[in-house]
């Protein structure tokens, strides 16, 4: 299978460069996975219409860190941009540095005067591992001198980082948010719950796969970076019970369903902590999700691909030429896609 096949053209206008507000007042694209039927909501909220007792929406609850420092290299004084991507030790990192020609393992960089760090690996993607020094907790520093890692396709500044966040966000470690779910609000969450709706989390730190496009021509040659997620015990029961009792499992975000298929193992989800590197597309066969919540995603990429696992390469497509032809708005600040 050709890359190629999961193209299409999208004007640059389309691709949304700040989120509405409020947040769940974006738009909603229905797809029918089976036969292709697309219908339009006009309010993302209106996703309560859509959800009974019978289902149960799993939610990815990775919080974003302020992952991308601005600093300098030791001798040289040559500025240096550092994406924290994946813990990797005690105080290392595996990152994307710029310009990494520069950045040789010895190399050491200086962020301000309370944090340093030290290249002392590389990568088989390109990338360093960086063991960082701080005069005092890494995680405060980070929070208070890192910048959002907003995707490069977004050219306005974001004001309110808690935008690039999402209501439910608890477990710190990704390098770019779980897009899908920056559409709920709190109180969507409590109407949706009030309805009989059962709410169940994951956690996935969205690392390097999200920033990496596809460079192979034809798709089976890709390799997915790794990525870290965790299954508690709690959250494999409820989705056990429910699918054993015939309910419909919904994920929230491609990464939700990237941790439920990758802990899946012959139809039970088991609790754990793991790496997944899965790689979805089409003649993969679902094993756990049954319905996905998900935004409209680049031509050529991995999630493409994915969603076209679920309801097929040609209805994806031909949803997709209709959100440009309505005017959806697309990429990680757009419009919402519920394919069931």
């Amino acid at each position: 299978m050709k890359v190629t096949d999961f193209d299409y053209e999208l004007p640059e206008e389309l691709i949304a460069q700040y989120p509405v507000e409020p947040r769940d007042t974006s738009r909603l694209m229905l797809l029918d996975k089976v036969t292709g039927e697309v219908a339009h909501k006009e309010h993302f909220y209106d996703i309560v219409d859509e959800l009974t007792d019978n289902d149960v929406l799993v939610f990815n609850d990775t919080k974003v860190i302020p992952a991308r420092l601005y600093g300098h290299r030791r001798g040289s004084g040559g500025k240096v941009e550092v994406l924290l991507l994946t813990p990797c030790g005690e105080n290392k990192w595996e990152c994307l540095v710029k310009p990494g020609k520069k950045c040789p393992i010895g190399q050491e960089l200086v962020f301000d005067d309370r944090l340093t760090g030290k290249v002392i690996d590389k990568t088989s993607f390109g990338g360093r591992i960086i063991e960082f020094t701080a005069q005092g907790v890494f995680d405060d520093i980070i929070q208070e001198i890192g910048e959002m890692p907003l995707p490069p396709y977004i050219h306005e500044k974001l004001e309110d980082k808690d935008r690039y966040q999402t209501v439910y966000a608890r477990e710190k470690g990704s390098a770019a948010a779980p897009t899908a779910g920056l559409h709920f609000t709190s109180e969507l969450l409590e109407r949706i719950k009030a309805k009989g709706v059962t709410l169940a989390f994951v956690t996935l730190h969205v690392g390097l796969g999200t920033f990496r496009p596809v460079s192979e021509e034809t798709i089976e040659d890709h390799e997915m970076h790794s990525e870290y997620y965790v299954v508690t015990a709690e959250t494999a029961k409820i989705i056990n019970d429910a699918k054993a009792a015939g309910k419909r499992i919904v994920a929230v975000g491609t990464t939700s369903v990237r941790t439920l298929e990758s802990a899946t193992k012959n139809g039970v989800l088991k609790a754990g902590h793991d790496w997944t590197q899965i790689f979805i597309y089409p003649g993969y066969e679902y094993k756990m999700v049954d319905a996905l919540i998900t935004n409209f995603h680049l031509p050529q990429s991995t999630l493409l691909m994915l969603i076209s696992a679920l309801a097929g390469r040609d209805h994806c497509l031909a949803a997709y030429q209709e959100a440009v032809k309505e005017r959806y708005r697309f990429f990680s600040f757009g419009d919402a896609m519920f394919i069931r």
